[in-house]
């Protein structure tokens, strides 16, 4: 059995002139020849010399997506290389439906007259040569997957380069890479890995429909007028066109083809790199720094303390308010606090704010077994079983027994009252420690303000507080069995009690009148026409 093995050549971004020497000459020796698709001006230098290839244009049509044509093309090549190894002649047509080039017949004595006076470029008989567009190991999917499985099946993999459509682009559109690049894939764009402070090439940009896709991800970095650059066929005669536009207009610029990408020139405008989490790490830093504030200097996490607890209260009102402005605002304000809190354990080395996020993706992958796992969840209720069952297991990895634990452990102590009380409950109810049904604790909220009357009536005041306490822990309870939290709701009472007594104070200005000018039963009317808006 010959060795099978496969030779992938690049044929460059479309200009004939890029076409290596050792590439032409490994073109002409061959005896079987793939392209990945004939979409690409180099075709025509194969017509022009006759010589046959097979495409794997077909697979475009029949296929869903590209992924599944890249498995599919690497497959076939492995199976083809395979069978010519072993002898099977038979096998040497197209291993599937592909487009070929001129007939064996025409060629065959071209081919052979080739393959004999260019020694250095003659191969195998039983060797694949393999041909895409640009350089093999530049955003070529067919080839990575050669690369991974050739090895496996014992086949000899080669890969020969050719000019890349980068070398075009930094030509072409006159820049540096040293200054800082990256390539993106259009096909797999995401808003978080743009980086405006780098020179941005983002290729396979095929369609309209792509382009399309590219904009609206831009778009959550970018600002609608950003001047972009698109390019077609770069450094290919009588069909380059370079065209800057702005960036809401992109999918509507003709043109986008095999041989499209769009660049975006690096910026220092501060504007863009204020929309980057690594500028708010810096600008922390700074703050921070022997040149920063002197009073962001002289914060330690006791001195912060007030701040986290304020501005989380502060963010809680945005929300209540239903705010979105002041959502984004204070929201803002409490990631302040964790990147102050973070940057004080950097400057002394124990973690910075990057391990933070470490740990919270850590986390939230872990305990969403039924997102990133094995294991299922129909409804909210057991996806947090799941979170429980494996917030058990992390404990059992830190080397703590679940079962000598108490099972009340894990309530912050700082919680404010109301939420601690809710968050007691919830656990002793999980354990069994609770009432079947609600007419308990209705019973229970009735006995509990009795004994409030009471201690009243004993005029003592520690036993009043203690029996209000009792009170409000069996309100608490009753929330629990009517699914409301105690802390949103009321919350919600907060809010409307604000708003009615903000409409008897409304209507007193409106009489020019005062509160000492009034009475509780005009108050009360008043109150009553509250109700009625709210």
């Amino acid at each position: 059995m010959r060795e099978p093995s496969i030779t992938v050549v690049g044929l460059g971004s479309g200009n004939a002139d890029q076409l290596t020497l050792g590439v032409w000459r490994r073109l002409q020796g061959a005896a079987h020849r793939y392209v990945r698709t004939e979409d690409h001006p180099m075709m025509q230098l194969f017509r022009d010399n006759e010589l046959t290839y097979k495409s794997f244009d077909s697979l475009y049509e029949q296929l869903d997506s590209f992924p599944d044509v890249y498995e599919a093309i690497t497959e076939a090549l492995i199976k083809e290389a395979l069978q010519l190894a072993a002898g099977d002649e038979a096998s040497t047509g197209a291993p599937i439906t592909a487009a070929s080039g001129p007939s064996p017949a025409a060629t065959a004595a071209s081919n052979a007259t080739s393959s004999a006076s260019l020694s250095s470029g003659a191969v195998s008989s039983s060797e694949i040569i393999y041909a895409v567009p640009g350089h093999p190991m530049v955003a070529e999917r067919t080839v990575q997957l050669l690369r991974e499985r050739c090895p496996q099946k014992g086949i000899t993999l080669t890969v020969l380069g050719g000019e890349s459509f980068l070398d075009q682009a930094f030509t072409r559109l006159g820049f540096d890479p040293i200054e800082g690049f990256q390539l993106l894939d259009a096909a797999d764009l995401k808003a978080s890995l743009l980086r405006p402070e780098l020179h941005t090439v983002i290729g396979q940009v095929y369609d309209e429909y792509t382009a399309s896709d590219v904009k609206l991800t831009l778009m959550e970095r970018l600002p609608d007028d950003h001047v972009i650059v698109v390019g077609h066929a770069l450094g290919v005669a009588g069909q380059e066109q370079i065209l800057s536009v702005p960036l809401y207009e992109l999918d509507r610029t003709p043109g986008f083809g095999n041989l499209s990408l769009i660049w975006l020139p690096r910026s220092t405008d501060e504007t863009l790199r204020n929309r980057s989490f690594e500028r708010l790490h810096e600008i922390v830093g700074i703050l921070r720094s022997p040149e920063g504030c002197p009073w962001d200097r002289e914060q330690t996490h006791i001195s912060l303390r007030k701040n986290f607890i304020e501005e989380t209260y502060e963010a809680i009102e945005a929300i209540d308010n239903d705010d979105p402005d002041g959502m984004r605002e204070e929201f803002g304000d409490v990631i302040l606090q964790v990147m102050l809190h973070s940057q004080i354990e950097e400057e002394v080395g124990s973690f910075t704010v990057y391990d933070v996020i470490e740990s919270l993706n850590e986390k939230l992958i872990f305990r969403h077994p039924h997102v990133f796992g094995d294991l299922g969840a129909n409804n909210s209720k057991e996806a947090l079983a799941n979170w429980e069952q494996m917030k058990a297991e992390e404990k059992r990895r830190k080397g703590i027994d679940p079962a000598k634990a108490s099972q009340l452990d894990g309530i912050p102590p700082d919680l404010p009252a109301l939420m601690k009380a809710y968050k007691i409950q919830k656990k002793a109810a999980k354990v069994g420690f609770d009432w079947d049904e609600i007419t308990p604790v209705l019973n229970k909220i009735e006995e509990e303000l009795g004994e409030l009357r009471e201690a009243i009536a004993s005029k003592d005041a520690e036993e009043q507080a203690a029996e209000l306490g009792d009170l409000l822990f069996a309100a608490v309870n009753a929330s629990r069995f009517i699914q409301a939290d105690p802390e949103e709701a009321l919350a919600r009472t907060n809010l409307k009690f604000k708003k009615r007594f903000s409409y008897i104070e409304e209507q007193l200005r409106i009489s020019g009148r005062t509160f000492d000018q009034t009475d509780l039963t005009e108050m009360d009317k008043f109150w009553e026409e509250a109700k009625r808006f709210s």
